[in-house]
């Protein structure tokens, strides 16, 4: 059994307790007559009033508990399927790879192999860009960035001005939105 399933089962048997004692509660020791209640005594009116905050109470509960369920069902949903844009639009992309392994077996001549790998990695960077996937580009000769790279290495400057700037980038970093994905890794002088 999934986690969705157990939630619903969940959530079932909350909303059928609840709606048991809701029925419990309304008849309970309240006598009406003409569809108001008797007023002969104090006391009988105490009970009515214990009576209609307890049905109160309990329809406030139960509309929270249908709303918790509803809410929880649509965050499984939602996680289920967050990436089912993404994989959809990259579809494509595995099916020109296949062709392009198919036609690169006869193929004898390498420039024409790399032009057509070179086509199917720009559709990929493209469908990723227009998901908000942005590569960090133009790090070398800027200064190291904690934030946004990871040092792997200290060698030393070339110059006097490169000291502690970003001298080779040996990953490139990605950045969705605003939030680093991949810290970029890179090498520093020293």
């Amino acid at each position: 059994m999934n986690n969705k399933e157990q939630v619903d089962q969940e959530m079932n048997l909350k909303d059928e307790n609840l709606n048991e004692e809701t029925a419990e509660n309304t008849s309970a020791g309240v006598e009406f007559e003409g569809g108001e209640p008797q007023a002969e005594s104090e006391e009988n009116k105490l009970e009515y009033e214990v009576a209609d905050l307890k049905d109160k109470y309990l329809r406030l509960y139960s509309d929270f508990e249908n709303y918790r369920k509803r809410t929880a069902k649509e965050r499984l949903d939602l996680i289920t399927t967050a990436s089912e844009e993404v994989i959809k639009d990259l579809i494509p992309v595995v099916d020109d790879f296949e062709r392009a392994f198919r036609a690169s077996e006869n193929e004898v001549e390498a420039s024409k192999v790399r032009e057509g790998n070179l086509l199917i990695f720009q559709k990929l960077a493209k469908i990723l860009e227009s998901k908000g996937l942005k590569p960090m580009d133009k790090l070398i000769g800027m200064p190291f960035d904690a934030e946004t790279q990871e040092a792997i290495t200290q060698i030393p400057a070339p110059s006097d001005d490169m000291k502690g700037k970003v001298i080779d980038v040996i990953e490139k970093g990605y950045v969705l939105g605003d939030k680093v994905v991949r810290y970029a890794k890179v090498v520093t002088g020293a």
